[in-house]
């Protein structure tokens, strides 16, 4: 007899595996006893690390290393650039973006987000649950890159924007560790106080094993982009899709007129509801969301679907697929057959 198949993990919007190399550099961070702050040479190894690995976060970023501010994620990224500013911004952000801004800026039904006053203005790079690009406005005040980063070429010094937020786990690295990247010559008021580390942006001991994993993935991320990976992905996402597609003439794929990242794929199976969904092809062995992994299980429709303008019962019934560079076409194709299976049997008990 033979076993189930592998499970397949589908859902690398939410996080991706670690990285081999991050492990590596996580773990040699791990024998460095000393305080990057402290001057004796145990201190100044701890700090020719941080340093380095900030270099190489810069060197992926298209930024130099003085623009770069550890965090220990996105999210206090977006808290620190935002924290006291009234800036304009849309409901198809991520929460952490949403929390602080006024949420005034209107979105197509394409995705696409309409910005009067770039300099007062939060706008996302890409969509976490569509996919959808946008095209970023010059004088951007703050952009979150958490998903485009190190799937789409980019460089933040080509985009004029003021600051921009980027996370780790997303590209490979460690959870829990991110970055505010600040254009040279903007002023910021520190959130966090003490130490003055950060170059007195955010106090407080870095986190040097993160740091280093961070480091690490950027690097191998570059690669990937280099060696055309994401290419070869995009073309799996067309199988997927084209699979889907045997679900029925009812089925909604989100964005796919417009430009996406090269992995996500968001597609609505109406009458089918997404956390459903989710729970069905976990029991079936692959792994997949019904939106931002921050806001999967409080059982609401998208707010970006909403945005969009789709009826609450639509945005209700939405699954976000998201592959990677380790991704099969083996996995995709049972992905597709075993969700086109279900959908026929959830249809057949609607009706």
């Amino acid at each position: 007899m033979t076993g189930r198949p592998p499970r397949a993990y589908l859902d690398w919007n939410a996080t991706a595996p670690l990285r081999p190399e991050a492990r590596a550099a996580m773990i040699a961070a791990m024998d460095l006893v000393g305080n990057p702050s402290s001057v004796h040479a145990e201190g100044r190894a701890a700090k020719a690390l941080l340093e380095r690995a900030r270099a190489q976060v810069a060197e992926g970023f298209g930024a130099q290393a003085s623009d770069i501010v550890f965090t220990s994620g996105a999210t206090e990224a977006a808290a620190l650039a935002l924290a006291g500013r009234d800036l304009s911004g849309s409901d198809i952000e991520h929460d952490a973006v949403r929390a602080w801004t006024r949420g005034d800026l209107p979105c197509g039904a394409d995705g696409a987000v309409a910005v009067a006053d770039p300099a007062q203005a939060a706008l996302q790079a890409a969509n976490s649950e569509t996919g959808i690009l946008q095209d970023l406005p010059p004088g951007l005040a703050v952009c979150d890159f958490t998903q485009a980063f190190g799937k789409i070429p980019l460089a933040f010094d080509w985009t004029g924007v003021e600051m921009g937020l980027i996370s780790a786990h997303k590209i490979g690295g460690p959870k829990g560790i991110g970055a505010l990247v600040i254009r040279r010559g903007t002023d910021l008021a520190a959130q966090i106080r003490g130490g003055g580390q950060e170059m007195g942006r955010r106090s407080g001991t870095e986190n040097l094993i993160g740091i280093a994993g961070f480091g690490a993935a950027v690097e191998a991320a570059q690669r990937d982009l280099a060696d055309g990976v994401w290419d070869r992905v995009a073309n799996l996402r067309k199988v997927l899709e084209s699979g889907l597609e045997a679900g029925g003439k009812e089925t909604i794929f989100v964005g796919n007129s417009v430009r996406r990242l090269p992995n996500t794929t968001c597609v609505i199976a109406p009458g089918w509801k997404g956390e459903t969904q989710v729970m069905q092809m976990d029991l079936a062995g692959f792994a997949v969301s019904a939106g931002s992994a921050c806001s999967s299980g409080k059982m609401r429709e998208s707010a970006v679907l909403k945005a969009m303008g789709f009826a609450p019962e639509l945005a209700r019934s939405a699954l976000r697929v998201s592959l990677g560079p380790a991704t099969t076409e083996d996995e995709v194709n049972r992905f597709a057959e075993a969700w086109t299976r279900a959908y026929a049997r959830a249809r057949t008990r609607a009706a």
